[in-house]
């Protein structure tokens, strides 16, 4: 298994790997301490919420594969605009198709390594604000 990022334009591929490993012990990894998972609009989580819902989506059963579309660092932070596909057979053999384009941050730590702040996978899909 690949080690973790130590580019941000990394943290993609990392999380790829992982997610695809079926471990979200791994898949976790990618992320920071009190790191923010978005899994729908709306509805941002941390801790145990976090990967509870992270673990819910790969356990789909199906591959996902990314394609990092930019990347803007600055020190330490980076934003990272992520297209993405789970496309497959679910876990009963049910073919899934899910895509989307993710806005993400990610920061160096003090080791080095590349993890997610905020991973938000539908983040091109946002609301606009009620007015």
């Amino acid at each position: 298994m690949r080690s973790l990022a130590d580019r941000p334009e990394d943290v993609p591929l990392v999380f790829a790997e992982r997610f695809n490993s079926g471990d979200p012990d791994a898949l976790a990894e990618v992320y920071e301490d009190g790191a923010v998972f978005v899994p729908e609009p709306g509805s941002p989580l941390t801790g145990a919420d976090a990967h509870a819902a992270n673990t819910r989506f790969m356990s789909v059963g199906a591959p996902i594969t990314v394609r990092p579309r930019h990347v803007y660092t600055a020190g330490e932070l980076a934003l990272l605009i992520v297209d993405w596909v789970i496309d497959g057979a679910d876990r009963s053999g049910r073919p899934v198709h899910i895509e989307g384009t993710a806005t993400d941050v990610a920061r160096r730590g003090p080791d080095g390594h590349w993890r997610y702040t905020i991973d938000s996978p539908f983040g091109c899909a946002l609301p606009a604000p009620a007015t």
